[in-house]
């Protein structure tokens, strides 16, 4: 069993900054790929970012790419999400989620094995 918990959620105007954190304990963290996912009122969980096990590889979705990074401190256990240049239409439920894999990280949620309970990032215009 992995417990992800994530927090750094809140409420921001439109092109201001969040830095999302995702902790994770009870199994050994470099075992696993990264994952953020989000899900907007009314909408599907769609993917935001993931890493690899080691950081060498990741992986987003094109409306983050050059705004999000996606980076982890193995020692830490902790996996984070830097959000810059944030829109309104970023606004959603951000989940982490952990994939037992040294593969690169995928997109897709069906490969992730654990899931954190989501912190709410709120961007206003």
């Amino acid at each position: 069993q992995v417990q992800l918990v994530e927090s750094g959620g809140g409420l921001v105007q439109a092109g201001g900054s969040l830095r999302l954190s995702c902790a994770a304990s009870g199994r050994t963290f470099s075992d696993y790929a990264m994952g953020w996912f989000r899900q907007a009122p009314g909408k599907e969980r769609e993917f935001v970012a993931a890493i690899s096990w080691s950081a060498r590889t990741t992986n987003y979705a094109d409306f983050v790419k050059g705004r999000f990074t996606i980076s982890r401190d193995n020692a830490k256990n902790t996996v984070y999400l830097q959000m810059n240049s944030l829109r309104p239409e970023d606004t959603a439920v951000y989940h982490c989620a952990a994939q037992r894999t040294t593969a690169p990280p995928v997109a897709s949620e069906r490969f992730y094995d654990y899931w954190g309970q989501g912190t709410q990032v709120t961007v206003s215009s």
